[in-house]
């Protein structure tokens, strides 16, 4: 089946479970315009402008920070802070998860473009926890943590133990960052905590307005005002302070208040469907329960075996389970994202979907 062939199977499906939102270009880029004029918004110069900064205010309001800017891209804003922390401290290494996403998905750019080198701590099953920190006799300028971590099902440290770990780094002059790019739904497990609390933690914060918002794109670095003066430097040098970034701006900010106030709801879904899901014969959720709105499933077949029953399963029923079945040591897993759209969906309903899916890849093997 072309690719083609596969999109036009999934739009014509009656249901989706999983699998990234439809995005409308057309209407969404109306819908930036008319928020844009109905608010009597101009457009930056820049990256300065009523709107843009406006928006950086708020972000550095609810993240208890000193200042914010915004970034076209997290890639971005996280060199960005390792590069000043490595530049302050006069230590070109930083400590982080094996799983980071620095390491894994951005061709190791923390060294070929910063000339960073990088610590990877703790076992890759579990969050980055003191004693990892403690094992390390290296120097580090930082350490990044990722809150809550997505390579391994959304899995955050608990309370105690963040705190216990930034303790540690304070006592050897390590900054800690935080990869907050699913920060708004860390929040939630650790409510009644306000994201200020968490972020008291951190010298510098990077948070995305893609993931969990749903904006266009666009990211924001927070921290210290002196932190954000060299920021907004480095974003020039890197390229990022493009002339206009109100479009980006305009898509995260007229969407983020209502998408903050609709996290909770998002967690307890994830939490309600998981434990529908936990007893299919064949599919195992992790972590179990959910921490936040996202969760992985590990299957027991294999990742081409799934994706073959997903089309027969489409045909059949015009349901259409996305995600990417990545092959496991078991089997295979796939990332689980409730959103609004699932939300809507019973979870019964949805187990039942899976279940379908695990027996026609039962049959299809």
């Amino acid at each position: 089946m072309t690719p083609e062939e596969r999109d036009a199977l999934r739009r014509g499906c009656a249901l989706a479970i999983g699998g990234p939102p439809d995005f409308a270009p057309g209407a969404d880029l109306i819908a930036v315009g008319e928020w844009c004029k109905s608010n009597g918004h101009a457009p930056d110069r820049y990256g300065e402008g009523p709107l843009v900064n406006a928006f950086e205010q708020r972000i550095a309001s609810v993240l208890g920070c000193e200042a914010a800017l915004f970034v076209p891209s997290g890639t971005m804003a996280q060199q960005i802070a390792l590069r000043i922390h490595a530049d302050e401290t006069h230590v070109p290494v930083f400590g982080m998860h094996a799983t980071s996403h620095l390491e894994l998905h951005e061709l190791r750019a923390y060294a070929r473009v910063q000339r960073l080198d990088a610590v990877l701590l703790g076992p890759r099953e579990r969050p980055t926890l003191a004693h990892d920190l403690a094992a390390c006799p290296e120097r580090l300028a930082a350490l990044l943590v990722e809150l809550p971590a997505r390579e391994i099902g959304g899995q955050l440290p608990p309370w105690d133990a963040l705190v216990e770990l930034a303790t540690l780094a304070r006592s050897r002059d390590i900054r800690m960052h935080m990869d907050g790019a699913r920060l708004w739904e860390a929040r939630e497990a650790y409510a009644p905590r306000t994201h200020a609390e968490i972020c008291a933690l951190f010298d510098s914060v990077y948070v995305s307005f893609y993931k969990g918002i749903g904006a266009i794109a666009g990211a924001a670095l927070a921290g210290t005002a002196s932190f954000v003066a060299q920021a907004r430097d480095w974003r020039k040098r890197m390229g990022g302070t493009l002339v206009h970034l109100y479009p980006l701006v305009a898509s995260a900010a007229m969407r983020f208040d209502e998408a903050l106030a609709r996290m909770r709801q998002r967690r307890e879904c994830a939490i309600a469907i998981a434990a529908a899901l936990a007893g299919i014969e064949g599919l195992r959720v992790l972590p179990s329960p959910p921490q936040v709105s996202m969760f992985h499933l590990h299957f027991e077949a294999g990742a081409e075996v799934l994706d073959h029953a997903r089309l027969a399963l489409a045909q059949r029923d015009s349901v259409w389970i996305g995600g990417r079945f990545a092959p496991s040591a078991t089997g295979a897993s796939m990332e689980l994202n409730v959103g609004d759209a699932l939300c809507g969906t019973e979870p019964a309903r949805v187990a039942a979907q899976f279940g379908a899916l695990v027996a026609m890849a039962n049959e299809l093997a």
